[in-house]
């Protein structure tokens, strides 16, 4: 059987070989020189622009890509895409959190959301997270980094994940439902605020958010009493800013609440402390913003 099969290919191959003798019409007689040019394997790159139903990954894998309109619920929606390059591109695998590749790339994200939300994501109920491409992608070739931004039902207290039905596209440019305002802190017995529950800056109230301090890059995380010195330092200069005090008695006026990312997101690179006004005796029933010294006088009690 075996030299049958044996012979009967060889009878094939003479076949070829007497019907190649005689061009058919049209043709120049060279096959190798008329099949269109293989391409080369497109490597999948996500889209800025796109909403998904899903929760946050920090590695992003293609069998999980899954777009929905941003018209319908979902959880997550991209606002930059970039590239690594350079070092970080010629790596065996992607940056490592807290590299210093990877810090870079974060700042590219951070860059791109204010460009995409209208306004530093950090003064909304915003989170802002980085996703990589797997393991088996970046083998393949991949070097993208996504920018994701979810809801928050709060900030303050470590908030859920909030659904949403509309894109965030400039949402961040005008004044609206996702801005950070007044709220009625809670004061536990170590002089720790343990809840900070929204309240209309109309109605009466003792905290109010101020603005974002851009702690240096060498800043470490606070872990110790002493490492908040730094941090309360930097959140009266948003306070006094934004209040219309004086610098010099700020601190006379109000006191401050900073509050950085987590740690992770800290090790990731971000940098920017939520600062909030907070007066324990509060009892405003307006916006402090530009008060003066007349609206945040000094207090003597």
């Amino acid at each position: 059987m075996r030299r049958w099969m044996t012979a009967l290919a060889l009878a094939g191959v003479v076949g070829l070989g007497v019907v190649a003798c005689a061009a058919p019409g049209g043709s120049d007689g060279d096959l190798t020189d008329d099949w269109a040019r293989v391409g080369e394997p497109q490597v999948f790159i996500p889209s800025a622009g796109t909403c998904h139903a899903a929760d946050f990954a920090e590695t992003a894998y293609l069998s999980s890509y899954r777009p929905v309109d941003c018209a319908t619920n979902h959880r997550l929606e991209t606002v930059h895409v970039g590239t690594f390059t350079g070092a970080a591109a010629e790596r065996a695998e992607p940056p490592a959190p807290g590299s210093t590749e990877a810090r870079a790339a974060y700042g590219e994200c951070d860059t791109g959301a204010r460009s995409y939300l209208g306004d530093d994501w950090r003064v909304g109920r915003l989170w802002l997270g980085m996703a990589k491409p797997s393991p088996q992608a970046w083998a393949g070739g991949a070097r993208w980094f996504r920018c994701d931004v979810t809801e928050l039902t709060n900030v303050e207290d470590n908030g859920d994940t909030a659904s949403r039905t509309a894109s965030l596209k400039g949402a961040l440019g005008t004044r609206g439902p996702l801005h950070l305002g007044c709220y009625a802190a809670e004061m536990g017995r170590n002089r720790t605020i343990e809840a900070m529950p929204p309240i209309d800056c109309g109605r009466r109230h003792n905290s109010e958010f101020a603005g974002v301090w851009a702690a240096p890059a060498s800043a470490g995380y606070p872990t110790e009493e002493r490492d908040w010195a730094a941090f309360y330092d930097g959140c009266y200069q948003v306070a006094a800013r934004y209040a219309g005090v004086p610098q010099s008695s700020v601190r006379f006026r109000t006191g401050v609440v900073a509050l950085p990312g987590g740690p992770g997101d800290w090790r990731s690179g971000n940098r920017g402390v939520r600062c909030y006004l907070w007066i324990s005796d509060g009892a405003f029933t307006r916006s402090l913003k530009g008060a003066g010294s007349s609206g945040l006088p000094v207090r003597t009690g």
